[in-house]
């Protein structure tokens, strides 16, 4: 079989070994282009971005006018993961779904043994001093002993805990579940005199608390109940099961017993639908604000099972997201948005930064959700090697700036931004928003 040099010779028979050079030549010129591909692909920015050169290796950024249209950007159409900023798609679709007044709710059951049962929607804000107040509400409906505490977690059924949590004991990696108190996290203090004490007045010293403290050092702590990995359903129900059993006196009720998990038998009679004192835009602002994980995915599952019925999975709460993002943004646009969960813990997450301009187009009437920060509203994305921003600058043009890279430049790259006048802006919004916050 003639070699490949031959067959060229029979189709350049003329200086055939001039033809042998040039076609190595042309061999090592391919090579040497599809190194360069290679090495470059990743950082696009840097043939995009001329002005950002010396701040954006890996990244984008865009700023837009009122009516959602780029007005200047770079790699707007490059998908990248978006970490905490999608929170905002979270808060959008909620408040569509759900509605600004939503509560969410917990019900409380008794047996004849005067055993109480505990079943919740996943209020990510039943605190200590809102589990208080259901106790006095339970006292104020007759009930005057409280023997075992069971807590009903059925109206969950998820595959798994959140994509992208670690195992740390740091509370935005705390299990989420769909009755659940304190963020499951607690906050306590550990003394060489004293031992362990509760961290807040609110919050009583729990046995869990003296449990997860033996290892510590001395100090202020504040961890999730699962440090390292635990059973997190028995977990969570004993954290809960714990909170009420030591806030049940100071409601005026007695008892004690066991605490465990047990679904709500058919013969025990619902005495309380306790709705949260807090509306749903409280929520939102908390999770914004603090950027809480355990609140964004709380409230994304009640999107799924509040469209498609309980048991909450993260499969409905998927598919309810993105039916809320084609409501809002239309369907070419959400089909480019990619959500694992509602929170931005999951690297598998993507966004570009046109679809997240469009997403602070339709949040703008609900910009006073967000942080204000170097006198713009803003929410901040962070991760190892991730380094976001999404909001609205003091002009009112929205803007967001995507890093997906080793060095944090964005407050740079957010500072030229905010030296340059975009046309058509929407006008100020710090003069109309709470800025104090």
């Amino acid at each position: 079989m003639p070699t490949r040099p031959n067959r060229l010779r029979s189709l350049f028979p003329i200086c055939p070994r001039s033809v042998d050079r040039y076609f190595v030549r042309a061999v090592r010129l391919f090579l040497a282009c599809c190194f360069l591909v290679y090495c470059f692909s990743g950082q696009p920015a840097l043939a995009g971005c001329p002005e950002f050169s010396d701040l954006i290796k890996n990244g984008a950024y865009g700023v837009a006018d009122s009516r959602g249209r780029v007005l200047a950007g770079c790699s707007v159409d490059r998908p990248f993961i978006p970490a905490s900023i999608i929170k905002i798609a979270t808060a959008l679709v909620a408040l569509e779904v759900l509605g600004p007044e939503y509560h969410f709710t917990t019900e409380l059951y008794l047996d004849a043994e005067n055993n109480l049962y505990i079943r919740g929607h996943g209020d990510p804000l039943l605190i200590s001093e809102e589990v208080l107040h259901v106790l006095r509400e339970l006292h104020d409906q007759g009930v005057r002993m409280l023997n075992n505490i069971y807590i009903d977690d059925s109206l969950f059924a998820l595959e798994h805990q959140p994509p992208g949590r670690e195992l740390s004991s740091n509370p935005y990696d705390a299990p989420i579940g769909a009755t659940v108190v304190n963020f499951n996290c607690v906050s306590f203090r550990k003394t060489h005199r004293h031992g362990v004490r509760s961290g807040e007045k609110q919050t009583p010293t729990l046995p869990l608390m003296r449990q997860l403290g033996r290892s510590r050092r001395s100090g202020y702590h504040l961890i999730n109940i699962c440090p390292g990995g635990c059973r997190e359903k028995e977990r969570m129900a004993r954290l809960t099961g714990e909170l009420f059993r030591s806030l049940q006196k100071k409601a005026g009720i007695r008892g004690r017993g066991r605490i465990g998990r047990k679904q709500v038998p058919k013969t025990a009679e619902l005495v309380l639908v306790h709705a949260n004192s807090r509306p749903l835009t409280e929520v939102l602002s908390t999770m914004l604000t603090y950027s809480s994980n355990f609140i964004a995915n709380l409230v994304f599952l009640t999107i799924g099972a509040h469209q498609y019925g309980y048991p909450a999975t993260w499969t409905k709460g998927r598919r309810a997201m993105h039916n809320g993002l084609v409501s809002q943004l239309g369907p070419r646009t959400a089909a480019l948005v990619v959500m694992e969960e509602g929170a931005g813990l999951s690297r598998h997450s993507r966004v570009t930064a046109r679809v997240m301009l469009k997403l602070l187009k339709a949040f703008r009437p609900h910009a006073d959700l967000l942080r204000s920060r170097y006198n713009v509203l803003v929410k901040s994305g962070t991760m190892k090697g991730i380094f976001n921003y999404a909001g609205y600058l003091p002009s009112g043009n929205p803007f967001v700036i995507l890093l997906n890279q080793r060095r944090n430049t964005r407050r740079s790259v957010l500072a030229r931004l905010k030296r340059k006048k975009y046309p058509q802006g929407s006008g100020p919004l710090l003069s109309t928003y709470r800025s104090s916050r």
